[in-house]
C-alpha cells in the first residue's frame, strides 16, 4: 500500500518547521500537522520568551537558509558577564577574545516562529492545520495516523511519524513513552526591561540563592529578563504590584545598568528537567522538547533541539539516497543512539549548574566563587566555557587553531 506521505511531522513550532524546511529538497513528501491556528500561535504568551541562540545554532540556521530573513530582528551577544550575588566571584567572556563576531544572539521566539511558518507556507510542504493527532497504529511498512479537524475525522498514513509537538507531546503519550521528571521547585519569571545605561551587547547571568537571573540584550537599552525564583517567591511576585516586582528585580540585579523599567507584561513558567525514556517506537520518533525540557539557566533548550533536527535531516537525506526505509526500527534506533551523548552532556551540564548555583551553603558558595574567579584568569578554561556557550564545544580545538 502506498503511504499518503513519506514523513509526517506533528508540531508546527520551531523544531517541526525547521525539520520540514531542512527536508524540502530531498524528494520526500512531507506534511506538518499543527493543532493551533497561526493566529493562536502568534498570540501565545510563549512567543514573548527570548531565545538565546548559540553561535553554532545560528551557523546551522544560516546553512539551512533560515536565518537570513530574520537576522535583523536578533541582537548579538558580544560579552557575557557571570556573577554570584553577594559574593566576589565573577567571569567575563568576550566575542573579540574568542575571535568571533558574536558569542550568540537573542531573538523573540515569536519572530523566528513567524518567519519559519511563513517559509513553510511558501513551500510545497503539506500543512494540516489546525488538526490534532488522536490515534496511531503502526504497520509493517507504514504508520496510520488518526486526526481530528474540528468535527471531522481524517486518517492518513506515512512511512515515518516525527513528534515535534513540545513538552506536552501528544505523539509521545500515544506511543506510551514514559518520562523522567525532576521538579526544581522553581518558576521562571519572564519580562522585558529598559535600562538607564546601555547594555553594550552584554548578556548578564547573575546567580542568587533562589536561582539564576539573566538579562539578555534585545534592543537598544532593552533587556529580556529570565528570572528564576522558588515557586512561592514567584507566586508572590506575580500577585504583587509591578512596582514591587521591579524593586525586587532591581535589588537582585543591582545597578550595573542603572535604573530598570518594565516594558512588557510579566509571565511565569514552572521549571522542571524532563527526559523521555526513549526517542523512538513503532515507525515514530520524537525530537526537541518532546524528548527533553531543560532549565533555562544555560539557554540550551532550542540549541539542543535544533541539533536533533539537523542530525535527523542528515540521516533521512542519506537514507533517501540509499533507498533505505526511513521508518525502519534499526534506522531509528541508530539515530536515537547517536543523539544520546549530546543529550547526556547538555542535560548533565545544565542540571549541575542549577544545583551548584541555586543554594547558599557556605562551602558550595565558597567553592563556586573561587571557581568563577579562577576561571576568569585561565584562558584555556575560559575558551572551554565560551565554546559551551556558543554551542561549539566539540569544535573548540579547531577554533583555537585558527587564531
Amino acid at each position: 500500500m502506498r503511504s499518503d506521505y513519506d514523513l509526517l511531522i506533528v508540531g508546527g513550532g520551531l523544531a517541526g518547521n525547521c525539520l520540514a524546511l531542512a527536508l524540502k529538497d530531498t524528494g520526500l513528501k512531507v506534511a506538518v500537522v499543527e493543532a493551533n491556528t497561526r493566529e493562536q500561535l502568534a498570540a501565545s504568551p510563549a512567543g514573548d520568551r527570548a531565545l538565546a541562540l548559540a553561535a553554532g545554532t545560528v551557523n546551522v540556521l544560516e546553512g539551512l537558509g533560515l536565518w537570513q530573513g530574520v537576522s535583523d530582528k536578533a541582537t548579538a551577544i558580544k560579552h557575557i558577564h557571570i556573577s554570584d550575588r553577594g559574593h566576589f566571584g565573577k567571569t567575563r567572556l568576550s566575542a573579540q577574545k574568542q575571535g568571533v563576531d558574536a558569542l550568540g544572539y537573542v531573538i523573540a521566539a515569536r519572530d523566528i516562529e513567524t518567519h519559519l511558518a511563513g517559509l513553510v507556507q511558501q513551500s510545497a510542504i503539506g500543512q494540516l492545520c489546525p488538526a490534532r493527532v488522536v490515534g496511531l497504529m503502526a504497520g509493517e511498512n507504514e504508520i496510520n495516523v488518526s486526526l481530528k479537524r474540528g468535527e471531522d475525522s481524517l486518517n492518513i498514513s506515512a512511512k515515518l511519524l516525527v513528534g515535534a509537538d513540545g513538552g506536552n507531546s501528544s505523539v509521545r503519550k500515544l506511543l506510551d513513552i514514559r518520562q523522567h521528571v525532576i521538579d526544581y521547585g522553581q518558576t521562571a519569571l519572564v519580562t522585558t526591561v529598559k535600562s538607564a545605561l546601555p547594555h553594550n551587547n552584554t548578556a548578564f547571568e547573575r546567580f542568587t540563592v533562589s536561582g539564576p537571573l539573566a538579562l539578555l540584550p534585545v534592543a537598544k537599552n532593552h533587556c529580556a529578563v529570565v528570572w528564576t525564583r522558588t515557586n512561592e517567591e514567584a507566586e508572590a511576585l506575580m500577585l504583587g504590584s509591578e512596582a514591587d516586582f521591579l524593586n525586587e528585580l532591581q535589588q537582585c540585579f543591582g545597578f550595573k545598568l542603572g535604573e530598570l523599567a518594565l516594558t512588557a507584561p510579566r509571565r511565569a513558567f514552572p521549571l522542571s528537567l524532563i527526559r523521555a525514556e526513549s526517542m523512538c517506537r513503532n515507525r515514530a520518533i520524537i525530537i526537541g522538547n518532546a524528548v527533553h525540557q531543560l532549565h533555562p539557566v544555560a539557554g540550551q533548550g532550542f540549541n539542543l533541539g535544533l541539533r536533533d533536527v539537523v542530525q535527523l535531516a542528515s540521516v533521512l537525506g542519506r537514507a533517501v539516497r540509499d533507498g533505505d526505509d526511513i521508518g525502519a526500527d534499526d534506522f531509528l534506533k541508530q539515530y536515537a543512539a547517536a543523539r544520546l551523548k549530546d543529550h547526556d552532556r547538555v542535560v548533565g551540564f545544565t542540571d549541575t549548574v542549577v544545583k551548584i548555583f541555586s543554594n547558599d551553603w557556605l562551602a558550595v558558595a565558597a567553592a563556586r566563587n573561587i571557581g568563577l574567579t579562577v576561571l576568569d584568569h585561565l584562558p584555556a578554561a575560559k575558551n572551554l566555557l565560551a565554546g559551551q556557550a556558543m554551542g561549539l564545544a566539540e569544535y573548540l580545538p579547531k577554533l583555537a587553531n585558527k587564531k
